[in-house]
């Protein structure tokens, strides 16, 4: 069976339908987009169901894709390689459920509707095949595949200064991926296929993360004398993919793009943003960053430590300031985002696994988050804060909802967000001790974090939705959600309690991942010298 190769294909094929289709059938886009969703939750369904709780990989599928003979240099060979493990599974389910809602999420799309589900359908197979990819130009191709998508989704249907968030945005991710394409180019080089007589340069992950498979005296192997300034070649490998895909989760300080892009862009686009193309920060340093060079992330994990604490600080503290609701999620993300890469720093089985399900739980919550801010926006379009006042009183499925989606973000027991945040902080705490990597203050002084984060969702209750009714600028009549706007947020809201009250059920998969992961990277007696 080629179970993911369907998930990853079949919108990329039905946005070329879309494309040959004439632009006169606009609600056959529509329909083809929700038709290609359903299609992948029941790819996805097989999928769970042939999925098995174990640390491997499985669903492998592998076929040659670029074989190039380069004479004294050997040959170059890429492959389709694509399989799923405890990591990329849960972003995987994540990303056909979140790209679901955003397509239910663009039913009110009416400019350019042909433009807009090509585009849409084109991110979502890059998306999920970005996720799958075990050969790293395979990935790298993926991933840059997401960025002109997301530019021109921005771009043309976004808001006023919808030009400045697009370009920003776009210039921020291409440096990103200008520094993970060098790393790519040197890993390549100093990479070889096991088992061949001949010299063959290979780009499969698995080959890249094993030592042995590195060409002895090359830019990027142990025994390299390679230096640039105070750092070996290796460290500096490393700390281009940090900083390559820290833009995207994004930390500070390249955080900068993100309140832009998600103040512009219209409310699908952002759920999309913030739910599933955030996590290839953390899904990046897990796979490729941490397992490749261990020996930098062991060396800079102070560092790592130490921009993750500064991201769940300073988000948090530009949130309480924002006036604008929108903003002031996206800067809930930045702070949010930081506990994954708090956890990833501690090296203990804890705090990867923490990470993990903060990236699921944070998709899940930052999907209904910005689902919520557009429904106020659609009726009024006005996103400031103090514009609002009592809105209980004459929205109260609203107000329910708002105040599941902000609970659940503080991280309140009971809600899929505590259960990351929690297991973080046990990582957190817990690396001292276990492996040296971050002291315990990290730890002591993220819990600062939770604090600020229930008084600026706290404030925005207190200031919207108590006292006497009022929305400023508008004489309409403000009405309640409805039942398209029930739909979208009903499941969203069931999947943040189910994961909070039962996260055994994405624990099972996550844990054996975090724990081989630790084991075979970061324990002392595997620990790189």
């Amino acid at each position: 069976m080629h179970l993911l190769s369907y998930l990853i294909f079949i919108p990329i094929v039905a946005a070329l339908v879309i494309l040959a289709m004439p632009a006169r059938l606009s609600n056959a886009f529509r329909a083809v987009s929700l038709t290609v969703n359903i299609l992948q939750l029941l790819v996805l369904l097989a999928i769970v169901l042939n999925f098995k709780i174990s640390a491997g990989y499985q669903l492998i599928e592998k076929t040659p894709w670029i074989t190039m003979n380069l004479g004294a240099w050997g040959e170059l060979r890429a492959e389709y390689f694509v399989a799923l493990d405890g990591l990329s599974f849960p972003l995987v389910a994540l990303s056909v459920f979140i790209m679901f809602i955003a397509t239910v999420s663009s039913w009110t799309i009416e400019q350019n509707r042909k433009g807009y589900f090509v585009l849409l359908l084109t991110l979502n197979g890059a998306i999920l095949g970005s996720f799958c990819a075990l050969d790293f130009l395979l990935f790298y191709v993926f991933f840059e595949f997401m960025l002109l998508p997301m530019y021109f989704l921005i771009g043309i249907w976004g808001g006023p200064k919808r030009e400045y968030a697009s370009i920003k945005f776009f210039l921020y991710t291409l440096l990103g991926s200008i520094f993970i394409l060098i790393v790519l180019v040197g890993l390549y080089l100093s990479t070889k296929t096991p088992g061949q007589a001949d010299l063959v340069h290979t780009f499969n992950v698995l080959y890249m993360q094993d030592p042995a498979n590195l060409i002895s005296g090359s830019a990027l192997a142990l025994d390299s004398n390679s230096y640039l300034g105070p750092y070996s070649f290796r460290l500096w490998a490393f700390l281009l993919l940090f900083v390559g895909f820290i833009i995207k989760l994004p930390a500070v300080p390249f955080h900068t793009w993100l309140p832009d892009a998600h103040v512009e862009a219209p409310t699908p686009i952002s759920v999309i943003l913030a739910a599933l193309l955030l996590k290839f920060g953390g899904y990046g340093l897990l796979r490729f960053a941490y397992p490749i060079f261990p020996d930098g992330a062991i060396y800079f994990s102070w560092l790592v430590g130490f921009i993750g604490l500064l991201s769940i600080i300073y988000g948090a503290l530009n949130a309480m300031a924002s006036k604008d609701l929108k903003r002031l999620i996206a800067y809930s993300s930045v702070s949010h985002m930081g506990f994954v890469l708090l956890g990833i720093a501690s090296a203990t089985v804890e705090g990867i696994t923490g990470a993990v399900y903060q990236m699921f739980s944070h998709g899940i919550i930052s999907a209904m988050l910005f689902l919520i801010a557009g429904v106020l926006y659609d009726r009024t379009h006005d996103r400031l804060i103090e514009n609002y006042s009592g809105l209980a009183t004459k929205m109260k499925g609203y107000t329910a909802f708002v105040l599941i989606a902000f609970f659940a973000s503080m991280g309140l027991p009971g809600f899929a967000g505590f259960i990351g945040e929690v297991l973080v902080l046990f990582g957190a705490f817990q690396s001292k001790f276990i492996n040296g990597l971050i002291p315990s203050w990290m730890a002591l002084a993220a819990t600062f974090g939770l604090l600020l984060g229930a008084g600026y969702y706290l404030w925005t209750i207190q200031r919207m939705f108590y006292g006497l009714f009022s929305v400023k600028n508008y004489l309409g009549n403000l009405a309640d959600l409805d039942s398209r706007e029930y739909s979208l947020l009903i499941p969203l809201a069931l999947a943040a309690l189910v994961f909070g009250i039962l996260p055994q059920l994405l624990l099972n998969y996550i844990n054996p991942f975090a724990a081989e992961f630790v084991i075979r990277w970061f324990a002392p007696e595997t620990l790189i010298p």
